[in-house]
């Protein structure tokens, strides 16, 4: 058994990850949970472990209300046994944002209660939260993980481990560029983009984490909201910004050890003077507030359909 202090949030003693890859080794992501909806009798979203008894999620991925209805796999590898590292526990409570907007995933945030506490181990532990002072800009490096799809029309084998990809944060004057063309996405404020083309987040892995190392700690920045699947070229997925929800977060969890830090980027954000381009005038377009253009959005095929998908794992595909 570990004991896991307050201050050992977002420590993984067994991740070593220095560059990209894509199974995630045992240990590597050790909140990552798995959300399974006991009907469909699969995975249907990922999670995050934030205490030894709060799951964070994604606001989308509650598809039933009830507690009963719902499983928590933590320590999980794949998602066919065996997994000799896994507990599993079922819900007491589940808390949507009550301002959670299901057209626009504007605030897309769930907490989940374990029915009982874990017990921290080197597989098993919580992650260190965005506190409301954090700044991620443009281009910080970061990771996602998760169960989903390997592509649009890609299932993730069962017998497959954790996946993970690292991608970088895009700015969010750059990203509400890049999804003018589809005016169902609207990024506000709660949001934060990250993504490259052909790596980011697809179906199954909403409610996951966004994580971004600092020093020795790991600090969660966002949740798997939605996109345009998947990794679409000039279309970063869209994630809660944790962030934004410190406040919200500490006053739901009742006392609980949720240890929110602070994340700081150096220099100067390059999104803050981002100008984007008109797709059919060639003028520019200025989002927010900007002074100097700095870079130019993607160029997009207009006749192209855009549809916003959460990428959580709808019961039919499984």
């Amino acid at each position: 058994m570990i004991v896991c202090a307050l201050s050992d949030c977002g420590t993984a003693p067994l991740n070593t990850k220095i560059v990209g890859g894509e199974n995630a080794a045992a240990g590597s992501w050790p909140w990552q949970v798995s959300l399974h909806l006991n009907i469909a009798g699969s995975h249907i979203c990922g999670g995050t472990l934030i205490s030894d008894q709060w799951v964070l999620t994604a606001a989308h991925c509650i598809l039933s209300n009830s507690p009963s209805a719902w499983t928590v796999y933590l320590g999980r590898e794949t998602q066919s046994g065996p997994n000799v590292n896994e507990v599993s526990r079922t819900l007491s409570q589940i808390i949507v944002h009550p301002d959670y907007n299901n057209t626009l995933f504007n605030n897309d945030i769930a907490l989940m209660k374990l029915s009982n506490p874990v017990t921290f181990t080197n597989f098993i532990r919580p992650v260190c939260l965005a506190s409301s002072s954090s700044q991620f800009y443009n281009s910080t490096s970061c990771w996602a993980t998760g169960w989903g799809r390997l592509g649009k029309d890609v299932s993730l084998p069962a017998s497959t481990p954790l996946q993970e990809v690292q991608i970088p944060v895009m700015g969010n004057k750059q990203c509400t560029c890049s999804y003018i063309p589809a005016p169902e996405a609207d990024i506000t404020d709660k949001m934060i983009c990250a993504g490259q083309e052909n790596k980011g987040a697809c179906q199954g892995d909403s409610g996951g984490p966004l994580q971004c190392k600092q020093g020795t700690r790991w600090v969660q920045a966002g949740i798997t909201s939605f996109g345009v699947p998947c990794a679409l070229a000039g279309f970063p997925e869209v994630y809660a910004r944790v962030s934004e929800f410190q406040t919200w977060i500490m006053s739901q969890v009742a006392g609980a050890n949720v240890n929110f830090v602070t994340f700081t980027s150096t220099g100067t954000d390059p999104d803050s003077s981002f100008v984007c381009r008109s797709t059919d005038s060639g003028t520019a377009t200025t989002v927010g507030t900007t002074t100097t253009p700095s870079s130019t959005a993607s160029t997009f095929n207009t006749a192209l359909a855009f549809v916003i998908f959460p990428l959580f794992r709808l019961m039919f595909d499984f």
